[in-house]
């Protein structure tokens, strides 16, 4: 693969959108029916039940001095005076793909936390498993919590 510079990525739109390791474009896996039911299922409980916090689909966002990741919703507390994300985002939501390699989901959670995301949620829709991660380790949960914000597998597994 061939190089590409951190301001040429931050300049250019892909589509589908890419993300930015290192100098290199990476592709996400995203689009297939589960995915996006999950995705729209939590977007809309977060933006329903919490009208005060932004919950974002595909939200670039640094995380490291050459690294950018796409987080599938990310949830903001109050607007970025950036045009990309540069602070920590309040909640990081990672949902699993059919061709996700799971080191490569494991990375970008320890990416976020090194970070300073302080609240990092892992959810499989083909399992309708939901997990917090922290310290390496992915802990099994029916809620998420973030301080007052909660978010049941009711809510993110709605069909």
């Amino acid at each position: 693969m061939t190089p590409v510079a951190l301001e040429e990525y931050l300049a250019t739109s892909y589509d589908p959108d890419m993300e930015y390791v290192e100098g290199v474009l990476e592709e996400r896996n995203v689009g297939s029916w589960l995915h996006s039911l999950t995705q729209s299922n939590i977007i809309c409980a977060l933006g329903g039940n919490y009208p005060r916090i932004y919950a974002l689909p595909s939200l670039r966002s640094n995380t490291a001095e050459t690294r950018y990741r796409l987080p599938d919703v990310t949830v903001l507390l109050s607007a970025p005076t950036t045009k990309y994300l540069l602070d920590p985002a309040h909640i990081v939501i990672e949902i699993l793909s059919d061709d996700d390699k799971m080191t490569k989901v494991l990375e970008k959670l320890a990416e976020y936390e090194s970070k300073g995301v302080p609240h990092i949620w892992f959810v499989d829709p083909r399992l309708k498993l939901m997990s917090v991660y922290q310290s390496g380790d992915l802990k099994h949960v029916d809620t998420f919590r973030a301080g007052d914000i909660e978010l049941s597998s009711a809510e993110v597994f709605l069909e």
